[in-house]
């Protein structure tokens, strides 16, 4: 007889999720964190909201969820929090797909989106990025199939920072059929100056296949306390919330999200300097690497191909550490001034 495994043996080719890399004093751009602590009120409403961790948090997610929908003028019940979009995500493909279903995305692109295909039985499609590692949004349409459940726009794109715009998307949303729900993924919407890319929720929230994920990890500074959001029309949102894990925004991260939304005008303010910031590092970039695309996310897609893991080891070298991706390219967070600098010199080293 023979033994079987304790767990699934189709993980076994599943690739590791892999977090940027913190090494104790090294300028850390891997993770695209913002860089400048948290917002103002964020510390103390934690430091209160920890006095009361012994109870459970709010299930329901009320507060944050009321305010979620006031900013966004949308309907409470469109709203669905949960810990952090990778995990709404997740809970999306779970309330959409069964075993041998379809979930389409290009690539590349985040890198969690085979993982959630994988563990939740869908079938991974992937369509190849453009030449200028953009979506191929005719190629994505195409590819959609009978089994097709849902589609992933990543906009702007991880790890590339490349953005669809809105022609773009109002094409590919009108060869989609009604059946298939397509997530527009926005978790770097704050750092977008193009004004030609859309805002999910106001162009296309009210389409009853449309859904749209963000995150309060990156320009809101909530990388370590995990929440995200989703705006679904209300059988989605309703399918979404069985399926989210009960109690998984936490007491702390509630608090922290509350206040930080109160400093709306602080955030903006930190963006800006991360837009200035990316438009210098991009140009001087640039000048080395011509091919590298213009962002719209707060990162830099470097598309070195076989020499990302050499250009990400002369960096660590320098005391930097970047996100390579074997085979395709670096992707390097935009940091403040100085440690852009420090990115920039050994940049320099590197293409010398």
């Amino acid at each position: 007889m023979t033994k079987r495994s304790l767990t699934r043996p189709d993980l076994a080719a599943l690739p590791n999720y892999v977090p940027g890399r913190s090494v104790p004093g090294a300028i850390k751009l891997a993770s695209n964190e913002v860089p400048y602590g948290p917002l103002p009120g964020v510390a103390e409403a934690v430091a209160e909201a920890i006095a009361n961790v012994h109870r459970y948090p709010d299930m329901g997610v009320g507060a944050l969820r009321d305010k979620f929908a006031k900013r966004l003028g949308v309907p409470v019940e469109r709203v669905v929090t949960g810990c952090g979009s990778v995990a709404l995500a997740e809970h999306l493909v779970r309330a959409t797909c069964v075993p041998g279903d379809e979930l389409l995305y290009s690539w590349r692109s985040f890198e969690a989106y085979p993982i959630i295909a994988a563990t939740t039985g869908a079938t991974s499609v992937k369509v190849p990025n453009t030449a200028v590692h953009g979506h191929d949004l005719d190629a994505m349409a195409a590819a959609i199939t009978d089994r097709t459940r849902l589609i992933l726009v990543c906009n702007p794109n991880n790890p590339t920072g490349t953005s669809v715009r809105r022609a773009e998307i109002d094409a590919f949303l009108a060869k989609v059929p009604e059946d298939v729900l397509v997530v527009l993924d926005e978790a770097y919407k704050e750092f977008v100056t193009d004004p030609e890319v859309p805002d999910g929720v106001e162009v296309y929230g009210d389409r009853p296949n449309v859904a749209v994920l963000r995150t309060l990890s990156k320009a809101w500074g909530l990388a370590g306390l995990r929440i995200g959001y989703l705006v679904a029309q209300p059988d989605v949102a309703d399918a979404v919330r069985k399926v989210v894990t009960p109690f998984s925004t936490s007491l702390p991260a509630q608090a922290a999200a509350l206040a930080a939304l109160d400093a709306e005008d602080e955030m903006r303010r930190r963006c800006d300097l991360v837009i200035a910031e990316r438009a210098r590092v991009t140009k001087a970039l640039q000048e080395h690497l011509p091919s590298i695309p213009d962002s719209q996310a707060n990162f830099v897609w470097l598309p070195l191909a076989d020499q990302a893991a050499a250009f990400s080891q002369v960096c660590e070298a320098e005391g930097v550490i970047v996100r390579p991706f074997a085979g395709d390219g670096v992707r390097v967070t935009i940091g403040t001034a100085e440690e852009n600098d420090a990115l920039l010199r050994a940049a320099e080293k590197y293409f010398g």
